[in-house]
């Protein structure tokens, strides 16, 4: 299947990654060197075009926030309601439904995607503990929205116009350092309307995140990591997906490609070291890999880091 371009979920630049088994594309942030990985859209009833008419996901992280209007969303299965002041977080991995396109032509709506290398806070953290930062508190699971108060409206508004006028000129002095702040404190502002009681982790889960932790860095796969906690691989996949929306290995790359980011930003590790550190076979594998996944040599990747 090609792998085209597309204005992917919440207009962000997107490529096809994947096609679970089920049908559903997922898509990939497409990462544009020199240009930190946000992207902010806003939505009405003239630009709504520009969202996938299908059922879908994608691999980055989406904050929404409703202007005016009302309406409804499917984000795995469930609906939302789309109302004035809301905000909605959706994680990688959630399916957005079919009938989101023309339920949010009825609202103005602004969208962010992101992934964590766009906050300094988070760009060395790992994925498997997203859940818990403080930060993506409202991507954690069964949490998902809040509500700005009515007084407060117009300062998102605000922030948000803000956000996109910086992302128009990504070359201007300091934008990538002025992207960074407003999105940190869009999420600081998102996290503190989440409410304080969240679900207690869940179990299984948290023993195989614990699982990959401890032993991403070696040539282990996802039958290794079932084996180690007492499953089959295809059942513990199937549960992983369910509860996360992510399968295992996916999770298990998702680690290794965290680690492999950091390094190129923060050490002068050659390749080779840095796929030996990874789990990944040598440089030729981690450089098939980090281009498959992000469309961008790790060498390039790690020159666009510094110039920021």
């Amino acid at each position: 299947m090609a792998h085209s371009s597309v204005e992917g979920a919440a207009g962000a630049p997107s490529r096809l990654r994947t096609v679970r088994p089920d049908g559903t594309p997922v898509y990939r942030y497409e990462q544009r060197p020199g240009v930190p990985p946000v992207s902010v859209t806003r939505f009405d009833t003239e630009a709504h075009a520009a969202l996938p008419d299908h059922r879908h996901a994608h691999d980055f992280l989406v904050l929404v926030y409703v202007e005016e209007g009302a309406g409804t969303v499917t984000v795995d299965g469930a609906e939302r309601s789309l109302r004035a002041g809301d905000v909605h977080a959706v994680p990688p991995g959630q399916v957005i439904g079919v009938s989101a396109v023309s339920e949010l032509a009825r609202c103005r709506a602004w969208s962010v995607a992101f992934t964590p290398d766009a906050v300094p806070a988070l760009a060395a953290v790992s994925p498997l503990a997203w859940a818990h930062h403080p930060l993506l508190a409202m991507f954690a699971p069964d949490t998902g929205h809040g509500r700005v108060a009515e007084p407060d409206r117009a300062r998102w508004s605000a922030w948000l116009t803000e956000l996109a006028e910086e992302l128009a000129d990504p070359g201007r002095l300091g934008a990538s350092d002025v992207v960074a702040a407003l999105l940190t404190r869009l999420l600081v502002t998102t996290a503190r309307l989440t409410p304080a009681a969240q679900r207690a982790p869940d179990p299984l889960v948290e023993r195989v995140f614990e699982q990959i932790e401890a032993t991403f860095r070696e040539p282990v796969s996802a039958a290794d990591v079932a084996r180690a906690l007492g499953y089959t691989p295809g059942h513990l996949t199937t549960v992983v997906r369910a509860r996360t929306g992510r399968p295992l290995l996916e999770w298990i790359t998702e680690r290794r490609m965290t680690e492999v980011r950091r390094m190129l930003r923060d050490t002068d590790a050659p390749l080779d070291v840095i796929a030996t550190r990874t789990g990944l076979r040598d440089a030729t594998y981690l450089v098939r890999r980090f281009r498959g996944r992000y469309s961008i040599t790790p060498e390039r990747w790690r020159r666009s880091q510094r110039a920021r």
